[in-house]
């Protein structure tokens, strides 16, 4: 019993000292933990501690170098200005020191121009005295008064100029006279055509053929009534005379002709002349030919590639069809005018379009320089002003006969195409008839020669062919011959340019096989 008492106090005991033992090393193994996990805890809020007073460290760094950054800006900035005005207020002084010096240069200018003004003043008066001393000294001396010496004076200077209008009249008469003579052909020469007097039978007159003498009663009328109704109403002269089958219809107004031509055309078709019949065939004859004239001008515009025309001007422009001068029909001159004018615009770098318009237009006076006063030139001038044509199309109406400015480069082309239109062979009447002269003295002359059989002027007379007799005459002679010809027409012509003057000579063989 004691023994097991002892041994249950003795396990009880030991039973007992393992669990408070085992207790204690547990209480020391937590505190222990606890201790260590503190000590983490605070070595981790020392290192945060310890990072975050880094960062911000670095962030008051950054701040404080951007705020340096910005006060350095800032200095630098203020020293510029400060530079600035330092410059300015240096200028300011330069120009106050200028105007300072001019306002003493200017008060120097006006001290000396007082006393210059002063001294003026003192020389005018001296002089005014000496002008009246010497006055006083003439009156003296001449025994003249002041009125009296100036009518001297006066009458002596008119007999000067007197003496020099003489002799400078005298001296240019010679000149004047053959000037007034020259001009005094083209004016006549222009009026002879404006008013359409009788110089040539092909501008004043127009046939009508008729079917037999009988209808020459008919137009004359019972006491001539007809024919009275008829030149009343279209302003025109017929001519019923012996000749067999036709009536002469002649006016000075070449469209009052055409009209009178086509009406009179109607009556004898139609059959019934009187003057009732009379007044209507020839209303409405001029209405159609009026529709006429207007479709003309048109067409010549567009044939000449010119737009935008006022139907007026195409109006006048459609008249110029039925105008001639010196027998060339001046439409179709207007419309040759306005090619040469264009192209050599063209070639020199101006407008063709604008050239070939001044070239249409440019005689468009002659279709109403009946209507109006003035010479054709300025009545197309006024013409085309008045329907809105620009001042270049203006001035070469006015201006291509002559006022040829060289600020008008369009005028003086006009003018120039005006020249070459007019003088090209065959065009008018006094060059045609030159120019078949010519032709007729080359082939002439080339025919005098012996061995010639036949001789023709070609290029406008500017080269003869020659055509000889093969068996007169071999290649050697033909080459004399050529040469021979060519110095004779050296000597006995007068002609423009060269002549180029070809021999031909052919030989022929002929035979028939039977």
């Amino acid at each position: 019993m004691i023994g097991a008492l002892v041994g249950l106090v003795l396990g009880a005991f030991g039973t007992w000292a393992a669990t408070h033992f085992s207790g204690r090393l547990r209480a020391s193994t937590g505190r222990g933990l606890v201790d260590r996990m503190l000590e983490e805890a605070r070595g981790q809020a020392e290192g945060m501690r310890r990072q975050a007073e880094l960062a911000a460290r670095e962030e008051t760094l950054q701040r404080r170098q951007v705020l340096e950054a910005e006060v350095d800006e800032s200095r630098k900035a203020l020293r510029d200005h400060e530079r600035r005005l330092e410059k300015r207020g240096d200028l300011l002084d330069q120009q106050l020191e200028l105007l300072s010096k001019k306002e003493r240069d200017l008060d120097e200018v006006g001290r000396a121009q007082t006393e210059k003004e002063a001294q003026i003043a003192a020389g005018r008066r001296e002089v005014a005295r000496l002008e009246e001393r010497r006055l006083e000294e003439l009156q003296r001396v001449g025994g003249l008064s002041v009125e009296e010496a100036r009518r001297l004076l006066m009458t002596r200077l008119e007999d000067e100029l007197k003496a020099e209008a003489g002799e400078r009249i005298l001296r240019h008469e010679a000149h004047v006279r053959e000037g007034c003579r020259d001009r005094a052909v083209e004016v006549l020469a222009v009026a002879i055509q404006r008013f359409a007097a009788a110089h040539t039978a092909e501008v004043t007159v127009s046939t009508v053929d008729i079917p037999n003498d009988e209808m020459k009663g008919r137009i004359i009328g019972r006491e001539g009534r007809n024919i009275r109704a008829f030149e009343k109403a279209t302003g025109v002269d017929v001519v019923v005379d012996d000749t067999p089958g036709v009536v002469i219809v002649t006016g000075f107004d070449s469209v009052r002709r055409e009209v009178a031509k086509l009406a009179l055309e109607r009556l004898i078709q139609d059959g019934r002349i009187h003057p009732s019949r009379i007044e209507e065939i020839v209303r409405d004859t001029q209405d159609e030919l009026d529709q006429h004239i207007l479709k003309v001008g048109r067409d010549a515009a567009r044939e000449a590639d010119v737009v935008g025309l006022h139907e007026k001007v195409l109006d006048y422009l459609g008249k110029l069809k039925f105008r001639t001068s010196y027998s060339q029909n001046v439409l179709r001159h207007s419309i040759e005018v306005a090619f040469l004018t264009g192209m050599m615009a063209e070639e020199i770098g101006l407008d063709g379009a604008l050239g070939r318009r001044c070239g249409l237009l440019h005689d468009i006076g002659k279709a109403a320089d009946h209507e109006m006063e003035g010479g054709h030139p300025s009545v197309g001038a006024e013409l085309l002003r008045r329907y809105g044509e620009g001042k270049e199309v203006v001035h070469a109406a006015l201006g291509h006969h002559d006022d040829l400015r060289l600020d008008a480069p369009y005028t003086v082309l006009v003018a120039a195409a005006d020249a070459i239109s007019a003088s090209r062979p065959g065009a008018r009447r006094e060059t045609l008839e030159k120019y078949v002269r010519r032709l007729e003295e080359l082939e002439s002359l080339a025919l005098g020669f012996p061995g010639v059989e036949q001789a023709y002027a070609i290029q406008a007379g500017r080269e003869v062919r020659v055509i000889v007799d093969s068996q007169q005459l071999d290649d050697a002679s033909s080459a004399a011959l050529c040469r021979d010809i060519a110095k004779a027409i050296q000597a006995q012509l007068t002609y423009p340019g060269e002549v180029k003057v070809t021999v031909l000579r052919e030989s022929r063989s002929v035979e028939y096989a039977r």
